[in-house]
């Protein structure tokens, strides 16, 4: 549970795109502006797509400010007023470099193009709203989202956190295993020593 009482977690086309930019617009992953398209943009075309066409390619994705729409594909987290979090939640198919990585499939033998299955690929949290519970909370959430629209299962893949060891924000966007398994989830294989994919099945 989040340590924030005021915490209100709503699919992201309930959200303003303001106030998602407002979370997500200055996060850098990998050194770059993402607006969470790293695993939709083939690597060859990255540097070619320019920040402002990530951010339009996420709004068109999140329907932001459409709370009528029937797709979207995330929450956002406000606390109290603040928009305080981002969680990009939707089906797995929606990622087509997760589909050229090995991180999802070594050690398992899984349909790639499985439609019912969906994918939780990044958290973001305001900088000053870090650690009081936002992403944990959140991962609770998606779990409710995605079974909400139907998905058989859900997954993450996150990294190995230890105590008193720092990662890097850029690395911890995908989520610690420890928030995945508070919601429920469980391990389904290890393809690294840092690496884990969590799954939970509904």
């Amino acid at each position: 549970m989040s340590s924030n009482p005021e915490l209100r977690i709503v699919p992201a086309n309930q959200a303003s795109w303001e106030d998602l930019v407002s979370i997500v617009g200055k996060s850098r992953c990998y050194d770059d502006l993402c607006f969470c398209q790293r695993f939709k943009i083939p690597t060859s075309e990255w540097r070619s797509v320019s920040d402002a066409e990530r951010a339009h390619r996420l709004r068109m994705q999140t329907e932001c400010g459409h709370p009528g729409s029937d797709s979207t594909s995330g929450l956002v987290a406000y606390a109290g007023a603040e928009p305080a979090g981002w969680c990009a939640v939707e089906p797995r198919i929606a990622y087509p470099k997760l589909k050229k990585t090995r991180v999802p499939w070594t050690g398992r033998d899984e349909d790639k193009d499985d439609p019912d299955v969906w994918a939780v690929t990044c958290f973001v949290t305001r900088a000053g709203m870090r650690h009081t519970g936002i992403s944990r909370a959140m991962c609770q959430a998606a779990v409710d989202f995605a079974r909400d629209r139907g998905a058989a299962a859900l997954e993450g893949y996150s990294m190995l956190t230890e105590p008193g060891k720092e990662i890097t924000w850029g690395e911890l966007h995908v989520g610690s295993r420890g928030i995945f398994e508070a919601a429920g989830f469980e391990e389904v294989s290890r393809p690294s020593l840092r690496r884990v994919v969590m799954r939970i099945d509904f």
